[in-house]
């Protein structure tokens, strides 16, 4: 039955999805969630203003999409058709204080959307993967139950805007598209003059961290922001800051994050009347020669190996949007299990939370921007994989980017990636372009992100085409043997493979499909490890006294038509032996041990150990 008035079961008997708070590094003590059951309808895009259906279609789950399961809906929205999400929110009483205001937030909504209450239009949001916030103070503020409806389009991988793995044709390597509201939505109550947000940065030289608090409702230089930091609940430092200018605050003993020690510092910070938790990790990373001149990745100033594995971020029954904040859990502590420190997060902007579990529970992270332009030329996109193949990235028709409205489009969202997700400590890396898709002006992208943020790697082209730029020589290793050549490092960039493997194996039971997209299909666990201790020891680890410094597996777990993930898309079941896993990985992490340190005479590939059932 179509439902014809706005959805009120927000009551205590319906449970809240995802209800944990969206911003571990930015948290106050108001919030309001708004995750639930809340009206839904799909209806042609019409022209001419924003008017809500008369009649709609049903309910819908949010944050999860129409697309996904847990949504409760399973219906795909087109380009041409327009999204609508209806409800009523009434404030508690006592949630507005006098003098604050309201703010609602998104944590993201894909693509474009309006958002209306009582009918008036009070803000509007572009791009699908960052959050975004509208003050909605004269429109909610009263206390009196109001209309909340939002309005989205969604044009997919029709046109030249970012959309990750989405495709409208899903198969292989691409994924079932997904739309509309897909991260928490909530309110909260706050000062005038309030926090908007803290950048960190780690000052090894001065033993301090250097906090840049910015707010909002001040004049440029003329408010205080008091700053406070606690170790163990200790309060260690304690400084003054004119709000937008950088402070250094010394630590006393400080110490380093890493992911064997993911040691964070809390930090709160006042500015007028608004008080903020936060917290901070002191860690540096960088690219140096090791004892024979090979350029390393480093972490705190020492050679630091970077095992990986790739991370889609897909969820069978929720797309983007994991079931339970427990899962993005499991996923981290999963991989950690087996042996890895870094995850590769795929061509997606994950909810914060991801983040804060990767800071607190210690995963490095390389983090993708997120891919757009027109579709993609397969020659461009695919021929590398056996064939050789670099192309001048300036050729901007070539890689799909022709859009020059699509190429202003990216550079922003590069900016809005970055300001978001710099203050996590365990992102390590960016990679602004993955196999060529989209990519333009890579040498470009490498400038603004290190105005942007001068304290951390850039991997600008991650698999081929290659523009000499970044501090990574980027490769991507499928269906042919990593070899190393002679010129790895002369350039002074680490070189990484920084994808390869690919082994699919179904298990009976968990597949999406009849079809099955691996680089290589094996018949049962057994033999799937085996082939993973095969190339690891006679691929992976003589590589590495050669200069190979870090290594991105495919992948954490299996989605749709992929099956080579080291675990089911349930993560029901791990597919390799663990215990061998972690067991090889270790091999390699010893392994660059040695070969950071020896002299170049051993600097020669040693003897592969002798695989166990190849």
């Amino acid at each position: 039955m179509a439902a014809d008035r706005p959805a009120d079961r927000d009551s205590s008997a319906d449970p809240i999805p995802l209800p944990e708070y969206p911003r571990p590094q930015l948290v106050r003590d108001s919030y309001l969630p708004l995750n639930g059951r809340w009206d839904y309808a799909i209806r042609p895009t019409m022209t001419g203003g924003v008017t809500p259906p008369a009649v709609w279609d049903g309910g819908i789950l949010v944050p999860y999409s129409p697309e996904a399961a847990l949504s409760g809906v399973r219906r795909r929205l087109l380009p041409g058709e327009t999204l609508w999400y209806r409800r009523t929110v009434a404030l508690p009483a006592g949630f507005v204080a006098d003098g604050q205001r309201v703010l609602l937030h998104f944590g993201a909504v894909d693509q474009d959307c309006e958002v209306l209450v009582d009918g008036v239009v009070v803000g509007a949001n572009r791009g699908g993967y960052w959050p975004f916030v509208v003050d909605v103070t004269e429109s909610l503020g009263d206390g009196r139950p109001h209309e909340l409806v939002v309005a989205v389009r969604d044009e997919s991988d029709a046109g030249f805007r970012s959309r990750g793995k989405q495709s409208l044709r899903p198969g292989g390597i691409w994924y079932t598209p997904q739309s509309g509201i897909w991260q928490s939505v909530w309110l909260e109550a706050v000062p005038e003059v309030r926090v908007e947000r803290i950048a960190y940065r780690t000052l090894p030289a001065e033993g301090a961290i250097e906090v840049t608090v910015e707010a909002v409702g001040w004049a440029a230089g003329s408010l205080d922001a008091r700053i406070e930091v606690a170790a163990d609940g200790v309060v260690v430092a304690r400084a003054t800051a004119i709000a937008g200018e950088p402070v250094a605050v010394p630590v006393p003993e400080p110490r380093l994050w890493t992911p064997e020690d993911p040691y964070l510092y809390d930090v709160t910070v006042v500015v007028g009347d608004d008080v903020v938790r936060s917290y901070t990790g002191m860690r540096t990373v960088g690219v140096a020669p090791d004892a024979n001149g090979l350029p390393r990745l480093l972490l705190n100033g020492e050679p630091y190996f970077h095992a990986g594995v790739l991370d889609q971020g897909y969820w069978p029954d929720g797309l983007y949007t994991p079931p339970s904040d427990d899962a993005f859990v499991r996923d981290i502590q999963a991989m950690k299990d087996l042996g890895f420190t870094m995850l590769r997060k795929h061509i997606k902007v994950e909810p914060l939370r991801w983040y804060h579990h990767c800071d607190r529970l210690g995963m490095l992270v390389w983090q993708d921007l997120v891919n757009g332009g027109r579709r993609y030329n397969p020659v461009v996109i695919t021929a590398p994989v056996l064939t050789p193949l670099r192309l001048d990235d300036r050729r901007h028709r070539a890689f799909g980017r022709q859009d020059a409205e699509g190429r202003a489009e990216f550079r922003d969202e590069l900016e809005r990636t970055v300001a978001l997700l710099s203050p996590s400590p365990s992102i390590v890396c960016w990679v602004p372009f993955n196999e060529g898709w989209g990519q333009f002006d890579a040498l470009d992208a490498v400038d603004r992100l290190r105005a942007l943020d001068p304290d951390r790697i850039i991997d600008h082209a991650s698999g081929w085409h290659d523009q000499g730029g970044g501090d990574l020589r980027s490769l991507h290793v499928y269906s042919r043997p990593i070899r190393p050549r002679r010129a790895w490092g002369r350039d002074g960039r680490a070189v990484v493979v920084s994808e390869y493997g690919g082994y699919s194996l179904r298990i009976a039971g968990h597949g999406h499909s009849d079809r099955e997209f691996g680089y290589r299909k094996l018949p049962n666990p057994e033999a799937l490890t085996a082939a993973f201790e095969h190339l690891h020891r006679t691929e992976v680890l003589p590589a590495i006294p050669r200069g190979l410094s870090a290594i991105v597996y495919t992948q954490v777990a299996d989605v749709e038509d992929e099956l080579n993930g080291l675990l089911t898309a349930d993560r029901s079941v791990t597919k390799a032996d663990p215990d061998r896993v972690r067991m090889v990985l270790g091999e390699l992490v010893a392994e660059f041990a040695r070969a950071v340190a020896a002299p170049a005479v051993a600097a020669a590939a040693p003897a592969a150990p002798a695989p166990r059932g190849a």
